[in-house]
């Protein structure tokens, strides 16, 4: 591969007909009455968006549409892993002095999250003060179109040696980042490593915990006679909801995620309803079309690694002792931090956990949104971004 190729979408039609056929032969579960969603996704949605997915849904239509974005793919050493492939979208501005911003996302997701926010970044309004962003968009390895991971142990550490990697090759020797869920977890990590490139990091998921005398003391003195908002005495309302009746697919996924990857791989439906219940969920009534989940659902259906691939994260970070998933949700210096706390994320905590996370110079509270902030609220998360590294911005 050529240090840095342009790269297009392209999903054979022997993988298109052998979808249909195993759309045909789908076999969906009984129901019992009146389950609602208690039990998960319902019956009803799973046939109809199964029906629309074998007879009118176009991949086509939808692939021509994510060709117009600017993607490429180049190959990374990565430390004991030999070469990954990397695809990524690079969306360059149009202003001289527009910021590098990397953008990394999480599961269920993909690189399609940028898409709403991507123009609102590169070209902000002639004569406006916003600054503008060069924006970098990969896909995860083992996700979408990178390619995938062969050996263990491949966790956060090596997710961002990866970026690092992709950023210096693009010539962005100092950037900004952008991240929620894995993505939250990995620019962590990237502060933790290169904190000389990394300037400053913005995140959406905020898994601070409860500042302690011992090493936060200010921090904790100023919590226990701060007056508690209406907002945080209810922060962990939806953390509870999540932990008791949400979080089920993270203990599989980060204990037995081959066993799982089975029956992802080999059922569409089944994947289906695996990450559309997230969708549900995990959004504050975000109004998903059918197109929207079928297309983020065929990322994973049509990935490089294939959709078992990228459970593996899960495990791998949940056992790193050095730089998981663990280390993320600590205090890391050195790298400045934007917070921004939407009330239907999968952790809401109060304000002063966060700030335990690392050194704040930008926080803001939500009224609607949730764990998707790019796609459900692309004007709110690229308004917190112009105000953390406008001129006047604590990121500046």
């Amino acid at each position: 591969m050529a240090l840095i190729e342009p790269f297009t979408v392209s999903v054979t039609d022997s993988k298109l007909s052998q979808l249909s056929q195993k759309l045909s032969l789908s076999t969906l579960s009984d129901e019992l009455d009146d389950a609602g969603w208690d039990y998960g996704a319902p019956l009803a949605d799973i046939q109809r968006l199964t029906k629309y997915w074998k007879e009118q849904y176009d991949w086509r239509k939808h692939e021509a549409e994510i060709n117009r974005l600017p993607q490429f793919k180049t190959s990374i050493e990565v430390d004991k892993f030999g070469t990954v492939d990397v695809h990524f979208v690079h969306q360059k501005s149009d202003v001289e002095a527009a910021i590098p911003l990397l953008f990394v996302h999480g599961w269920p997701g993909s690189f399609l999250e940028v898409t709403k926010i991507l123009h609102l970044l590169t070209s902000p309004p002639a004569g406006s003060p916003n600054p503008a962003f060069h924006v970098v968009a990969p896909s995860l390895p083992n996700f979408g179109f990178s390619s995938a991971i062969r050996q263990r142990g491949f966790s956060l550490g090596q997710y961002a040696e990866t970026f690092q990697k992709l950023m210096q090759r693009l010539g962005y020797t100092q950037y900004v980042t952008q991240g929620g869920d894995w993505g939250m977890m990995i620019t962590r990590i990237m502060s933790l490593l290169y904190p000389t490139s990394l300037r400053a990091c913005h995140i959406n998921l905020i898994r601070g915990h409860a500042p302690s005398l011992f090493s936060q003391p200010w921090l904790y003195v100023q919590s226990l006679f701060a007056k508690q908002s209406e907002r945080d005495q209810t922060a962990h309302g939806r953390t509870g909801w999540f932990l008791q009746e949400g979080s089920g697919y993270r203990h599989e996924q980060a204990t037995k995620p081959q066993t799982l990857g089975y029956a992802l791989a080999d059922s569409p439906v089944g994947l289906l309803a695996w990450i559309y219940e997230k969708l549900r969920d995990w959004t504050d009534g975000y109004p998903w079309t059918d197109d929207e989940i079928l297309t983020w659902v065929s990322i994973y259906v049509f990935s490089e690694a294939g959709p078992a691939a990228s459970l593996r994260i899960y495990y791998e970070a949940g056992r790193d002792q050095k730089l998981g998933r663990g280390r993320s949700e600590t205090w890391i210096p050195r790298v400045k931090l934007g917070l921004s706390h939407f009330p239907k994320d999968l952790t809401v905590v109060p304000k002063s956990y966060g700030r335990t996370l690392g050194p704040v110079v930008f926080e803001s509270e939500k009224e609607r949104g949730g764990h998707f902030a790019a796609w459900e609220c692309p004007e709110e998360l690229v308004r917190d971004l112009r105000k953390m590294f406008g001129k006047m911005g604590g990121a500046a």
